[in-house]
């Protein structure tokens, strides 16, 4: 059986929100403890020419359901809305999201494959098609900025590990 689009973006991106929106939460509750005050992860960049944390989580929404949902138009451009400045926000965000994605269909998607597809910055453009764009461009962007935002974490001290990057893994059920 072929691998489908929506089965090579859909899951995993789900699967890493869902962590994501953990080390979110985990990231409060460091600070609800005293450990640092919330805008010194929100803010926290791990290089000063480095995006915060609060863009870093934003992004991964933009490269997954933002990327799909760009498919229809045909284009996509950076997205430059000001991220949620609070935990609060960041997590319903992430909510949203993972509730989007888990509607979607995966006959939705997968039809957009072999449509043209272009990246828009500026006057310059980049033509991919559908699957190139998520694969290619999108997917990557969004891993990088889940990283980014685990390594931000673990930089101010969070007690995190590689099982809360990956989360809960797809499994083949026991026969």
């Amino acid at each position: 059986m072929a691998l489908s689009l929506y089965q090579a973006t859909v899951p995993s991106y789900i699967q890493i929100l869902n962590s994501v929106l953990r080390l979110v939460d985990k990231a409060e509750a460091f600070c609800a403890e005293g450990s640092l005050p919330a805008d010194d992860i929100l803010n926290a960049r791990l290089a000063e020419d480095m995006h915060p944390f609060v863009y870093q989580v934003k992004s991964t929404t933009v490269h997954s359901l933002g990327a799909i949902s760009a498919l229809h138009k045909g284009t996509f451009s950076p997205d430059m809305t000001p991220p949620p400045s609070s935990f609060e926000g960041l997590k319903a965000q992430l909510e949203t999201t993972l509730a989007a994605l888990t509607a979607l269909a995966p006959e939705d998607l997968d039809a957009y494959i072999g449509r043209d597809m272009v990246f828009e910055l500026g006057d310059r453009g980049m033509p991919f098609t559908a699957e190139n764009f998520l694969l290619s461009f999108s997917q990557p962007n969004f891993y990088f900025h889940a990283t980014t935002a685990y390594d931000i974490l673990r930089h101010k001290g969070l007690a995190i590990g590689k099982r809360d990057f990956i989360g809960a893994v797809r499994i083949t059920p026991a026969a």
